[in-house]
């Protein structure tokens, strides 16, 4: 492997991690989003989040589930040093939710749930209704997912912007 891909990888793990841990933190403390047109969203991480810490030999993995649970030990493992390398997300645009699992090391999606598409039962109704209706709720998803990583990339990029945010992020995994 060479050294340019070896930073690379590096580089997009640490935002991926500092991705979910601000997601997190901003569905923690009711942070509502608005998609390209203006329509309010929000996010939240429940159910399961996988934290992970150390290097070489001595890595260290987490996972926490529950539902309906605080998450509590991935914070604590949070505020020992332990990152955030998959969570499974909620996102809410009235009245649509989808839900979906992320992993910070590629971003990679799995286990993708779109809102339910009422099938149609009529005589003569377009038989790639369903699929392209499915594929419309797929891209929808993707488009909030972007609104979320630019909102965070524009954050993260605005160092002073990152220092009062990541002083929020200290304090709520302390709390």
């Amino acid at each position: 492997m060479s050294d340019t891909a070896y930073i690379g990888e590096s580089t997009e793990l640490v935002l991926g991690q500092e991705f979910l841990t601000w997601l997190w933190f901003r569905s923690a403390t009711g942070g509502i989003f608005n998609d390209k047109s203006g329509r309010p969203f929000s996010v939240s991480l429940e159910q399961r989040i996988v934290v992970q810490g150390g290097d070489g030999d001595h890595v260290e993995t987490a996972s926490v589930s529950g539902v309906g649970s605080e998450l509590r030990e991935a914070r604590m493992g949070l505020s020992m040093g332990k990152k955030v390398t998959r969570a499974l997300l909620r996102l809410e645009r009235a009245p649509e939710e989808w839900q979906l699992s992320i992993k910070a090391s590629d971003f990679s999606l799995g286990s993708l749930k779109t809102p339910k598409i009422e099938s149609s039962s009529r005589d003569g109704a377009d038989p790639d209704a369903l699929f392209l209706e499915k594929m419309y709720l797929v891209e929808a998803c993707l488009e909030l997912l972007d609104v979320l990583y630019a909102d965070f990339i524009a954050l993260r990029l605005d160092a002073r912007a990152w220092k009062e945010e990541s002083a929020g992020i200290a304090h709520w995994m302390r709390a």
